[in-house]
């Protein structure tokens, strides 16, 4: 049994900020702090990310507290550029993330305290800031037929670049950032390439301002208030009208049609009886939150989501989802880390005996 005053589980982003800010208020790494991080290597989710998604692509990528992110090359591979940095940034601040850890389940323990069960032992802890994200759990959408198609599907975790669609006919689904980067990508490539979205995409004219920002955070943040599942704060922001999205339209690559009503052994259908042959469906359709893990703690609300006040869970204010929700931006994931601390610190405070 290894015993602590913090557990921060997930060396992501908000995972570091979170470490970032305990070590800045006073909590020592291995002795009142310890960062469990599943990854093979620092980097978070970025570091499984396809090698066209250059650095220069990446939307909205925000600094770590206390350290820029500066010189990266942006023709770069944004797996390298920042794995690279996470790496530097775990040694400056001497975080000693241990990894590969695989968190198995958070159980309620003894004393108030809880139990963090893993790969690598059990860890008692007086709190816990989960940072888990969302890239372990890619979201499969089910339609009739799904599993007659004879030829590939996959998901957005698992796209390798565009090269490897050289020749076939795809078929895109899901009507976010990731979608819309595929498509420009393949299209190149591809015999022909199909886009399908639920919903007609918003796309957005002008920049994004501090307030727009604020705004969009706010949508997002109802919902988790209410304990309903989080949306994407980019599901609430709209498309980014930029020079690659108006090309796309302009030459039809970027000419949604709606959402299929069943997949068939050759292809996709609508209930018109239209059809379109698929070598390849590519669901680029979002993630779900990773926080299997803490289901034996009994968190969610009739909703279906985690209910949160600033990060604090409702149900048990001594658990903090940082990245989740509201704070799911990578500028989100860092005022989030530090508002988790500040909460921690007076929590741990007020549980401490007074001396007779």
């Amino acid at each position: 049994m290894n015993n602590t005053e913090v557990v921060v589980i997930g060396a992501g982003q908000a995972g570091l900020a979170g470490a970032y800010h305990l070590r800045r208020t006073g909590f020592e790494p291995e002795r009142d702090f310890v960062v469990l991080d599943h990854s093979p290597g620092p980097g978070g989710a970025w570091q499984f990310r396809w090698p066209s998604l250059t650095y220069g692509k990446v939307h909205g990528m925000h600094a770590l507290p206390g350290m820029e992110l500066t010189g990266a090359d942006p023709a770069r591979p944004s797996a390298e550029v920042i794995a690279a940095y996470f790496a530097a940034y775990e040694r400056a601040f001497d975080l000693r993330v241990r990894r590969p850890v695989d968190v198995r389940a958070v159980r309620e323990g003894e004393g108030g305290r809880l139990l963090v069960e893993t790969s690598a032992g059990i860890w008692s802890t007086r709190a816990l800031i989960n940072a888990t994200g969302t890239w372990d759990r890619p979201f499969w959408p089910r339609y009739p037929g799904q599993e007659s198609f004879r030829s590939r599907q996959l998901h957005t975790a698992q796209y390798p670049g565009p090269e490897e669609f050289a020749g076939l006919r795809v078929v895109v689904v899901g009507g976010g950032a990731s979608g819309t980067q595929h498509l420009l990508e393949i299209a190149p490539y591809a015999a022909a390439t199909t886009w399908v979205t639920r919903r007609p995409p918003v796309f957005r004219e002008g920049p994004f301002d501090e307030d727009a920002g604020r705004a969009a955070v706010a949508l997002v943040e109802e919902r988790v208030r209410r304990g309903l599942p989080p949306k994407s704060v980019v599901s609430v922001t709209g498309l980014p009208l930029n020079d690659a999205i108006r090309q796309g339209l302009a030459d039809g690559v970027l000419d949604r049609q709606p959402m299929f009503d069943r997949i068939t052994p050759e292809g996709v259908q609508w209930a018109d009886g239209r059809r379109v042959r698929a070598d390849v469906i590519l669901w680029a359709t979002g993630f779900r939150p990773a926080v299997d893990h803490l289901a034996p703690l009994k968190l969610r609300e009739p909703g279906g989501g985690i209910r949160l006040e600033g990060t604090r869970t409702v149900a048990d204010p001594r658990i903090h989802l940082v990245g989740y929700g509201p704070s799911a931006s990578t500028i989100g994931a860092n005022r989030a880390g530090r508002a988790a601390v500040r909460d921690i610190r007076r929590l741990l405070t007020e549980e401490q005996p007074v001396a007779a």
